[in-house]
């Protein structure tokens, strides 16, 4: 009977600690293409096609492309693809400046009709450590702007395609 109690006690212990409040932010960005939604993918969907919208540099550190591969961007930035469609794909950034904010993105392509398409990425963080509204507006106005840019590019090389 001492033991359970000794047990309890070090467990009620152990669940009482306080947990953050979160402030989840979602940035959506599309961009219609003038192209099959099939043909856009296999021109920017590979997993380091990053590189060449986003202007980093891409090494594929683990795995073949699909569920599970790990990008390293710029030498830093860690990203796992933790999910996977035939058109998109969806990331986790553990290592890197928005690793701390649970960072994660999705970028996927949809058929708009037989010969147009929509790219869409989706980002997610958590801005509950930003200690002021200034810090939170000014974060999403750079990851706003950055990657209307990425999808920009990406439709350019979409529609650049023969």
């Amino acid at each position: 009977m001492m033991n359970s109690r000794c047990l309890l006690v070090l467990t009620l212990g152990m669940v009482a600690a306080p947990v953050a409040a979160s402030n989840y932010v979602v940035v959506r960005r599309e961009i219609l293409v003038e192209r099959p939604a099939e043909s856009v993918w296999q021109r920017i969907g590979s997993y380091c096609a990053i590189g060449e919208w986003l202007k980093v540099k891409c090494t594929i550190v683990a795995g073949n492309g699909g569920v599970g591969t790990v990008r390293q961007l710029n030498g830093v930035t860690i990203e796992p693809m933790v999910g996977s469609t035939a058109l998109s794909y969806t990331y986790a950034q553990t290592a890197g400046t928005m690793a701390a904010l649970n960072y994660h993105g999705t970028l996927a392509v949809e058929p708009v009709g037989a010969r147009r398409s929509r790219i869409v990425y989706t980002l997610v963080y958590d801005a509950a450590s930003m200690t002021t509204e200034q810090l939170r507006k000014a974060q999403f106005d750079r990851i706003s702007a950055r990657f209307q840019g990425a999808i920009e590019t990406m439709k350019e090389l979409a529609e650049a395609q023969k």
